[in-house]
C-alpha cells in the first residue's frame, strides 16, 4: 500500500481546527489531505495547510465525490469535520487497509459518543453513531470501488443515508465491507430547543431509499427500524379529530403523550428537557410526515445512481479555439491543437459534444448576436458538428443566471441532450469554467493556459496539462475518470 488521501467535507465550521490538529500530530502522515469547502457562498476563504477544494454547497456526499475525485492513492479516508483522532489513529488505519483483503471495498472505523449519565434526546440520537453501520465519520475506501459504483449519490443533499446508500451499493456489486480496529471520537455538537424537529427533513431522504431500493430498503442498508408509522398515525389522529371525533382526539393524545414519555423518561428530565420534549413531540409528527411526502413526491421514480459521463461540454475561447477577445470574424477561428483528435475520440466513444461560452461583447454592444452566431457556425464546420451550443448573451453586470460561473448553461446543455448534470463534464480554461460545473452538479476539468490564473488552478479539482489528455482522463485511458 503506497498511502491514504484523507478526505474531510466542512461547511467552514470552528470545529474543523481540531481535527485538522490531530491530523497533524499523526505518524506517519498520509499522502495527502483534501479539505472540500461545501459553503455555497462563502464570506471567507478556508485558511489551513492542506489543499482546499470546492464543491458549491451541494451537500456532504458531493464534497466528498470532489475530494475522491482529486485523489491517486487507492485508499480514501472519509472523516467528518467534527470528530477527533486519538493518538496512534493512522497507524491503525494503515493496519486496517493492510488486513483488508482484495474483496474488501471499504473498512471502518469504530465511533465513539461522549454523552452523560443521563443523556439528553440529542444526545441519545447522536450516540446512535456508535452502532450505525458504515458511518462516513470514518470511513476508509478504495478508489477502485468508488469508481465502478460512481461514487456518492449526490442526490442526498444532508448529512443522512448517503453513506449508508453507497455501502449498499457497493455491496451489490460484489464487494466487501469490513470494520477495523481503529477508532474516532465523535462529541456531541451543541443542541438547540428545536433541533430534533429539524432533523426530521432526513425522512426526505428515507423516501429516496424507498424509491430505489423498495420497501425493504432498511434491511438491505443495514438501518434501524424508525418511527414513521407511528407519527402517521398520530397526524391521521389529529386530522379526524378536527372533524369532531372525540375518539380520535383521544388517541392522538394517547400517542402523543407515549411518544413524549418515551424521550423523557431515560433522559436526566430537568424542567428545560421535559418542556422540550413536550412541545417538540406534539409538533415532531407533522413535520416528519410532511417531509417523508415531499420525498416520496420529488423522488417518485428515481433509480440507483449512476455517474457514467454521458456529455463533455466545452468552454470555447481558449479551450477549443484560440482566444481572439469578442471575435465576430470566422475567419480568425483556429483550433487549439489536439481539438479534432479530442474530438473525435469522445465522439468515437458515444459521448455527446456540446459547448458552453459566455459572449458578454454582445451585451458590451462590441459584436453583434449575428456575428457570434457566424464565428459559432465556423467552429461546427472545422470541429462538429456539435450536439449542443449555449450561448450567454449578458454582461456581469446583468446578473443573469446563464453567464459562468452561474450554472445554467451547463444546466441548460444537460436539459437538450436529455441527461442529468452529474453525467456530464466540462472542460475549460478558467475558474469559472470549473465553477460553473460545480454550481450546476457537474464534473470539471481544467486545461491551463496562459489567462488562467495560479489560484484558479490550486482551487480546481482535477488539472489536465492539454486537451488530450483532459478527454483521455474522461475516457479512462490516460487516468481515472
Amino acid at each position: 500500500m503506497t498511502g491514504v488521501t484523507i478526505v474531510i467535507p466542512t461547511v467552514g465550521r470552528t470545529c474543523l481546527t481540531n481535527v485538522l490538529t490531530d491530523l497533524a500530530a499523526q505518524e506517519p502522515q498520509p499522502a495527502a489531505v483534501y479539505v472540500v469547502d461545501d459553503r455555497s457562498n462563502p464570506d471567507r476563504p478556508l485558511v489551513c495547510d492542506h489543499r482546499v477544494l470546492h464543491s458549491g454547497g451541494r451537500g456532504p456526499a458531493a464534497a466528498r465525490n470532489v475530494g475522491w475525485r482529486a485523489a491517486d492513492t487507492e485508499w480514501i479516508a472519509f472523516l467528518d469535520d467534527d470528530v477527533r483522532l486519538p493518538d496512534g489513529w493512522i497507524s491503525a488505519l494503515y493496519d486496517d487497509l493492510r488486513r483488508a483483503g482484495d474483496h474488501v471495498a471499504g473498512v471502518q472505523g469504530g465511533i465513539e459518543v461522549p454523552v452523560s449519565d443521563r443523556p439528553t434526546d440529542w444526545e441519545r440520537s447522536t450516540a446512535g453513531l456508535r452502532s450505525a453501520k458504515w458511518a462516513t465519520a470514518d470511513m476508509a475506501y478504495r478508489r477502485t470501488a468508488l469508481e465502478q459504483v460512481g461514487g456518492f449519490d449526490e442526490r442526498f443533499p444532508r448529512a443522512y443515508r448517503e453513506d449508508a446508500e453507497l455501502a449498499l451499493r457497493i455491496r451489490q456489486h460484489g464487494w466487501g465491507l469490513v470494520e477495523g480496529e481503529r477508532h474516532i471520537v465523535h462529541p456531541v455538537r451543541p443542541e438547540g430547543f428545536w433541533i430534533s424537529v429539524r432533523v426530521q427533513r432526513g425522512n426526505a431522504d428515507d423516501a429516496l431509499m424507498r424509491a430505489i431500493y423498495g420497501r425493504h430498503w432498511r434491511r438491505l442498508a443495514d438501518c434501524p427500524p424508525g418511527r414513521l408509522k407511528w407519527h402517521l398515525a398520530t397526524v391521521v389522529s389529529a386530522a379526524v379529530a378536527l372533524l369532531g371525533s372525540k375518539r380520535a382526539a383521544a388517541g392522538w393524545a394517547l400517542l402523543t403523550a407515549d411518544f413524549a414519555r418515551r424521550r423523557i423518561i431515560p433522559g436526566p428530565r430537568t424542567p428545560g428537557e421535559v418542556v422540550r420534549m413536550l412541545v417538540t413531540s406534539a409538533v415532531l409528527p407533522f413535520v416528519a410526515v410532511w417531509h417523508r411526502a415531499r420525498g416520496t413526491w420529488r423522488h417518485r421514480g428515481s433509480v440507483a445512481w449512476t455517474d457514467k459521463v454521458s456529455a463533455v461540454l466545452f468552454d470555447r475561447d481558449g479551450t477549443l479555439v484560440h482566444d481572439v477577445p469578442y471575435n465576430g470574424d470566422p475567419d480568425r477561428v483556429r483550433p487549439v491543437p489536439q481539438a479534432h483528435e479530442a474530438l473525435h475520440k469522445l465522439r468515437q466513444a458515444g459521448l455527446a459534444v456540446g459547448v458552453i461560452t459566455n459572449q458578454s461583447g454582445i451585451g458590451r454592444g462590441l459584436v453583434s448576436a449575428e456575428e457570434v452566431a457566424a464565428v459559432n457556425k465556423r467552429l461546427d464546420e472545422l470541429l462538429g458538428p456539435f450536439d449542443t451550443w449555449q450561448v450567454c448573451p449578458h454582461t456581469e453586470a446583468e446578473g443573469c443566471a446563464c453567464r459562468k460561473p452561474a450554472s445554467g448553461l451547463v444546466l441548460a446543455a444537460a436539459n437538450d441532450l436529455g441527461i442529468a448534470p452529474n453525467q456530464v463534464v466540462v472542460i475549460g480554461d478558467i475558474g469559472s469554467d470549473v465553477d460553473a460545473a460545480k454550481a450546476a452538479g457537474a464534473r470539471s476539468i481544467l486545461v491551463p493556459n496562459g489567462a488562467t490564473r495560479a489560484d484558479e488552478v490550486r482551487a480546481a479539482g482535477t488539472v489536465r496539462p492539454d486537451l488530450l489528455s483532459a478527454v483521455e482522463h474522461v475516457l479512462g485511458t490516460g487516468g481515472r475518470r
